[in-house]
């Protein structure tokens, strides 16, 4: 009985982690994923958003998710609210800095602008 329980969450935690570390390679223009905050954002992507979940490990309140959105492919003239800890991608103009809670990816964060209003200008 005890090996089957183990072998259940060790499948339902594959599971989970699978989910939240997903491959961004097959993504829609404008499609949102979250992975763990360790993970590289990929060309043609942006963070979004930042946060705290078990999934990704550690056991502080430090920021250990992200979210990042597919932006190649979206229309010339889009508009994205992207957090600042990646460069806008190729084709892309910084149009506003602000600061929003959404993108503090550190523990002791400051009211500086960390997020930016880009626009797709080619």
């Amino acid at each position: 009985m005890r090996r089957f329980r183990t072998a259940g969450l060790a499948v339902l935690g594959a599971a989970l982690f699978a989910s939240v570390a997903a491959s961004p390679a097959q993504a829609s223009p404008g499609e949102t994923r979250t992975v763990c905050a360790n993970s590289m954002t990929p060309d043609g992507w942006v963070d979004v958003n930042w946060g705290v979940n078990a999934s990704c490990g550690g056991g502080s309140l430090s920021p250990n998710i992200k979210m990042i959105k597919q932006v190649d492919g979206l229309p010339v003239g889009s508009q994205v609210n992207a957090c600042a800890t990646t460069l806008p991608p190729k084709g892309w103009i910084k149009l506003q800095t602000y600061y929003t809670s959404s993108c503090q990816a550190f523990v002791n964060p400051s009211f500086t602008p960390n997020a930016w209003l880009l626009q797709r200008a080619s």
